[in-house]
């Protein structure tokens, strides 16, 4: 569904990608694994069309990413980032709805698939009328989710969508997106520098480093098959309870 294809990226001196190859597979979860600096965020935005490759191509569905398809793709795409990325002065509800009220879909049919997906990510509904800074991280990274998933997108892009979160409220919210993931069988990309959430969320691991691939494959691939030195520090240094529930 999304696949970088030699795919490098600089910004002024700094190399944030050295020529990477990846893929998401359709339905699958795919997860962005790696310390700060690695360059998965970088991978995200070049998916969604924030940014450009100085080399290579970035594909959705078979096709480049061009700025000719840019806004089609991206009505095809939902993406979430740390802390839900909520507009401040707009309620949950008109952040949940922005896009398809700007599409002139029909209030019916917006208030319809609004209830939906309040259910589905278990958003109470009075924290609708409510604004960004009324809401607690956990809600607040629900309506993002709700409004990602708004127009029922091919592909869904989460940029470390729980690292902001305190460990009780990340618990519950990683059980929730697992079974919302399997649930709907969306494409999707994730990103996060834990190791326990990678593998508890993912089917496919993707670890990085310095703007390159290291490992892809899958979880006790990386725990009991590391490719090299990094792979195994890093697995050792992010072990967490998470583990345990595997």
């Amino acid at each position: 569904m999304l696949e970088l294809r030699h795919v490098s990226k600089s910004f002024g001196p700094t190399h944030a990608l050295r020529d990477v190859s990846l893929a998401a597979e359709a339905g699958q979860t795919t997860v962005l694994l790696g310390p700060s600096g690695c360059g998965k965020s970088t991978v995200l935005r070049l998916m969604v069309g924030l940014l450009r490759p100085d080399a290579g191509t970035v594909q959705f569905d078979g096709e480049p990413l061009t700025p000719t398809n840019l806004e089609h793709v991206r009505h095809r795409m939902g993406y979430v980032i740390q802390d839900g990325g909520l507009f401040p002065h707009l309620t949950a509800r008109e952040n949940t709805t922005l896009l398809a009220r700007h599409l002139s879909q029909s209030a019916p049919a917006i208030d319809e698939r609004l209830r939906e997906l309040t259910t589905l990510v278990k958003l109470p509904l009075d924290a609708l009328d409510r604004y960004p800074v009324q809401l607690s991280g956990g809600q607040r990274q629900r309506v993002g989710l709700v409004r990602a998933l708004f127009l029922d997108p091919h592909v869904l892009l989460l940029d470390e969508p729980l690292g902001a979160l305190d460990p009780l409220i990340r618990a519950d919210l990683q059980e929730d997106l697992r079974t919302i993931f399997r649930d709907l069988g969306k494409t999707v990309v994730l990103v996060t520098h834990d190791v326990g959430e990678a593998g508890y969320l993912g089917d496919t691991l993707v670890l990085m480093k310095d703007g390159t691939v290291v490992q892809q494959g899958s979880f006790e691939d990386l725990v009991e098959r590391p490719a090299e030195p990094f792979a195994e520090r890093f697995i050792r240094a992010q072990r967490s309870p998470v583990f345990d529930r595997m």
